[in-house]
């Protein structure tokens, strides 16, 4: 008989002292945030057509099935710039978005007129409209309050479920996450739209559920030893949920890299920020968010 021993990605009982880094992760995590907020500021976020404005078609293939990455490709020619194509409701129906052109609106109305007679070919064009900058810039505010609404909800249960040092630990790390977020798109010039949104707030999900099974550990473990040294007590904390907090992001970004590499290019960029964001969260729950209890001057119960 095969008795298989189980595999333990992190070995049982480590002893790292994540707590003796606790400046140098401080440092780093707030230089990364001024440096993404500035790269925010001086405008370099590049925002898609949903922030921007541009045009939108939807069209209906004739032969029955539309042929996306095709049609891609086809319209590439025509340098529209940004260009996002998608399936709608079934297998014929597309919807076709790219951004405004420069020039008069007399030049749009040439472009558009240009990308109907070519879509003509092969697919009913069944609705024109047009997303202008006013829409964008209400798209800006209330994607910007939704994430800040977002914070606040949880910032709120924190503070219910934990004192209030572990709520404010919670949502600066939460806060580090999602600006780095933001950052990233900044630097690397991704196309910032309602999917990064989308992608930000899972992010926020993901990460204060990481933070909250962290402080879960460290309040149950400063009950326990009460007379024990609280950064030992919080170093023990981290290493007991280590290999739980690794395996998970460990299976997450599996998934996630599955989707990237073979998802297509519509998910490319919101699976990369998911990438992105559980590699951040992992890193923030451990380094960041515990540090920030002790810096905020949390005591425990003495016997």
């Amino acid at each position: 008989m095969i008795i298989f021993k189980p595999f333990h990605i992190i070995p049982n009982k480590t002893k790292i002292q994540f707590l003796n880094f606790r400046f140098i992760s401080i440092f780093f995590s707030t230089l990364l945030v001024l440096i993404s907020i500035s790269l925010g500021f001086l405008g370099f976020l590049n925002f898609g057509i949903d922030f921007k404005g541009g045009i939108l078609l939807e069209a209906r293939s004739i032969s029955g099935t539309a042929d996306i990455p095709r049609l891609r490709e086809d319209l590439k020619k025509f340098d529209l710039g940004e260009i996002n194509i998608q399936e709608f409701g079934n297998v014929s129906d597309v919807l076709i978005r790219f951004q405004k052109q420069e020039g008069e609106e007399s030049l749009q109305a040439e472009r558009l007129n240009q990308i109907k007679n070519f879509l003509n070919i092969e697919y009913e064009v069944r609705r024109t409209e047009y997303v202008g900058p006013v829409v964008g810039k209400e798209l800006q505010r209330t994607s910007f309050w939704a994430i800040m609404i977002a914070l606040l909800g949880i910032l709120v249960y924190i503070w219910f479920r934990f004192e209030w040092q572990f709520a404010i630990a919670a949502i600066l790390a939460l806060f580090h996450d999602v600006v780095s977020t933001i950052g990233l798109y900044a630097l690397t010039n991704f196309e910032f739209n309602l999917a990064t949104v989308a992608a930000i707030l899972t992010i926020a999900g993901y990460s204060i559920n990481d933070t909250v099974v962290v402080f879960d550990r460290i309040r149950e473990n400063l009950r326990k030893y009460k007379s024990a040294n609280q950064i030992n007590i919080m170093n023990l904390s981290l290493n007991e949920t280590l290999s739980r907090t690794i395996t998970t992001s460990i299976t997450t970004l599996l998934a996630l890299l599955a989707i990237y590499f073979f998802g297509g290019e519509v998910l490319s960029n919101f699976t990369l920020t998911m990438i992105w964001g559980v590699l951040i969260g992992t890193y923030s729950s451990i380094f960041i968010a515990s540090p920030l209890i002790i810096l905020f001057g949390f005591k425990q119960e003495k016997e």
